[in-house]
């Protein structure tokens, strides 16, 4: 009760007409970011920060539009995966799979609405796994003392290992290069470390500069080495005819994809990516010789993009529960929330109330 109770608060934050307003806003930016092949959601969420400053948004505001950013881009980045057979982000690299052959057999209209409706039954999900788990899991982490966070942050970087790409090598050294970054400034007894005399480098690097600098920029760079050359083949959209039968047909997959979803969003480290992925091979295992995976089966859109939805949901409770990031784009909100002041953790459900529930109820 205690915890409705909470909600119905955060309810009254999300539905005041300004927050309403800079909700549907990020969610549109967001669709259009998440479009953008190779941007994805982290970098959505990069780029708007400095929006968000130069507003002089509220902390509960700012937080809301760059979720519903973060919301957004997670469905947007199917659009360009549909039509154009290019992901829009990491996550979306599975829906390529049954969604571009879908939309080679001129049901680019249907793999889209099924996109949206497993995208929303994923969210729910997590959404409902958010309010049951975050509040449990921030009394639990009060308890907390050095050896549990130890552990939490090597349990963190071990989820490292499960992420990387084909060259393991360029993980360890990215992360490393981070670790560094981050003992710039002073220590909590004063020493000065790695500052050289440089006054600006007194208190540390900045997570924004580092965030926007280091990642946002360059992946735009990437994008435009890679995509500004070729084109592709013009896809038309048709006229929408889904059916309740159709819909039905995918609610099973949607759930079990939701689920699955949201525990690989929990993980710190896992994100998104590794929600679509468990979802997709679980279904095809589940269904077997029932289903036609990889040549424009509905069901293969449905589970990762339930996996997906839910996973970036579920990436929230462990950066607002335990300050850890549970996927790249919660490493950006964390930083934001850092450079409002506001420390993310187990006492933010106490001090800053207001914020973490009008978040859950937007």
């Amino acid at each position: 009760m205690e915890t409705l109770g909470y909600l119905m608060d955060g309810f009254g934050v999300a539905l005041q007409p300004h927050n309403l307003m800079f909700a549907l806003l990020g969610a549109f930016l967001g669709t259009l970011i998440g479009a953008l092949p190779g941007l994805g959601p982290a970098n959505g969420v990069a780029i708007l920060i400095p929006l968000a400053f130069s507003l002089g948004l509220a902390p509960e505001t700012a937080l809301i539009m760059l979720t519903s950013v973060y919301a957004g881009a997670m469905y947007g980045g199917r659009i360009s995966s549909i039509l154009l057979n290019i992901p829009g982000d990491e996550p979306a690299m599975m829906t390529c799979l049954d969604g571009y052959p879908m939309a080679q057999k001129g049901k680019a209209s249907e793999a889209l609405a099924i996109s949206a409706v497993a995208s929303f039954i994923g969210s729910l999900i997590a959404t409902i796994g958010l309010i049951l788990l975050a509040p449990l899991l921030a009394n639990f982490a009060l308890t907390f003392g050095p050896a549990e966070y130890f552990a939490l942050f090597m349990l963190a970087f071990a989820t490292l290992g499960g992420i990387t790409g084909k060259n393991p090598i360029k993980t360890v050294v990215a992360a490393c290069i981070g670790l560094m970054i981050a003992t710039v400034g002073i220590d909590n007894t004063g020493v000065q470390r790695y500052t050289f005399g440089v006054l600006e480098l007194f208190e540390g690097v900045d997570f924004i500069i580092a965030i926007v600098g280091l990642f946002a920029i360059s992946e735009l760079l990437f994008f435009i080495e890679e995509r500004a050359g070729g084109g592709k083949e013009k896809m038309k959209v048709n006229k929408l005819s889904l059916s309740w039968k159709d819909i039905r047909d995918i609610l099973p997959t949607s759930f079990r994809g939701g689920v699955l979803g949201f525990v690989a969003g929990v993980l710190p480290g896992a994100g998104a990516s590794l929600g679509s992925f468990i979802s997709y091979t679980l279904e095809k295992r589940v269904l077997g010789k029932k289903g036609a995976f990889g040549t424009g089966d509905p069901r293969g859109v449905a589970a990762p993009e339930a996996g997906n939805n839910a996973a970036s949901s579920g990436a929230l409770v462990p950066m607002l529960t335990l300050g850890v990031p549970g996927s790249g784009t919660t490493a950006v909100l964390l930083a934001l929330l850092i450079s409002l002041n506001i420390t993310p953790g187990p006492l933010m459900f106490t001090q800053n109330a207001d914020i973490v529930w009008g978040v859950i109820a937007a």
